[in-house]
């Protein structure tokens, strides 16, 4: 839990009911889950705005479209890899293997 141990967990528990007494803790407790909620609220908002916005710019589609032809451009080079340059390769061992003998890996 965010890198805090047990005997960490445990002092900071120590520390709070000294500050805050015992009576106080649920109160701050239940202040700090509100903060929580509020800002994890004020956080959807502003995320929900922002995509909002790239929607109404069409910053999304352009972006859509720009991964979809870089996509499309490597496949493109895969397949010329596949069809023109691996063929070429493989003769390429073959013929060095002929001049040697068979290549063995070592481990």
């Amino acid at each position: 839990m965010f890198g805090i141990g047990g005997g960490e967990l445990i002092f900071i528990i120590f520390i709070a009911l000294m500050l805050f007494g015992s009576d106080k803790i649920p109160d701050v407790a239940r202040t700090m889950g509100k903060a929580m909620a509020q800002f994890k609220n004020a956080t959807n908002e502003i995320k929900s705005e922002i995509q909002k916005g790239v929607e109404a710019n069409g910053i999304d589609t352009s972006m859509k479209e720009l991964t979809s032809t870089f996509s499309d451009e490597v496949e493109k080079v895969k397949t010329n890899l596949d069809i023109n340059i691996l063929p070429e390769v493989t003769k390429a061992k073959e013929d060095i293997e002929d001049l040697t003998g068979p290549i063995k890996r070592q481990r």
